[in-house]
């Protein structure tokens, strides 16, 4: 009896361990998102027979700095343009932030710092059809801040643009905060003499 009492320590040492590990890998895992969400053809004008747009999708998304932005597109018919806001609004090619090169049937975009990211399609007449996005990455401290208590949106005069909604983000937490409760109880537990 006395070596399963002296094996308990340990054995809750290694579990908790474990739990410890598991919540860090879980949070610090970027992704590569597909824009348009890949049911939808990616990076394409908007059809007119869906009030489908970009930037819809984008709203039911959650970004975090270190993910990927995937445009999947016929590099032969258009081009991905990271633009300012003023160029965003007016469609404005000329002078883009970055021209985002087409490789292999696709274009990637790591998402480097929180904010928002304006794109549009180089090809003419595409972004006054619809073909632009901005995306809007969360801060790392608050990432999971809005998804227990969301903030006022913005007035429509400070931002153009998706509202930003918990999705993964919502579940990423969870786990985590569920790891966290089972480790807060194993020790409570544990502390208590109970085991």
């Amino acid at each position: 009896m006395a070596a399963s009492a002296a094996s308990l320590p340990t054995s809750l040492s290694l579990a908790l361990l474990l739990l410890l590990l598991i919540s860090m890998v879980s949070s610090s895992r970027a992704s590569e998102v597909v824009v348009g969400g890949a049911a939808n053809g990616g990076w394409r004008i908007p059809s007119s027979e869906t009030a489908y747009t970009l930037n819809a999708w984008a709203e039911s998304s959650r970004f975090q700095i270190g993910d990927a932005l995937v445009f999947k597109y016929d590099a032969a018919q258009d081009s991905v343009l990271q633009v300012t806001r003023a160029d965003y609004l007016s469609c404005s090619a000329s002078s883009p932030v970055a021209q985002h090169v087409n490789k292999g049937g696709e274009a990637k975009v790591e998402l480097e710092r929180s904010g928002p990211y304006y794109f549009i399609s180089g090809a003419p007449g595409h972004c006054e059809k619809g073909q632009k996005l901005i995306v809007v990455v969360l801060s790392p401290r608050n990432a999971y801040a809005r998804v227990s208590s969301p903030a006022p949106a913005p007035a429509p005069a400070e931002h153009e643009g998706p509202a930003v909604a918990p999705t993964s983000g919502a579940a990423r937490l969870g786990l985590e905060m569920g790891l966290g409760l089972a480790a807060g109880s194993l020790l409570g537990v544990y502390g208590l003499g109970l085991f």
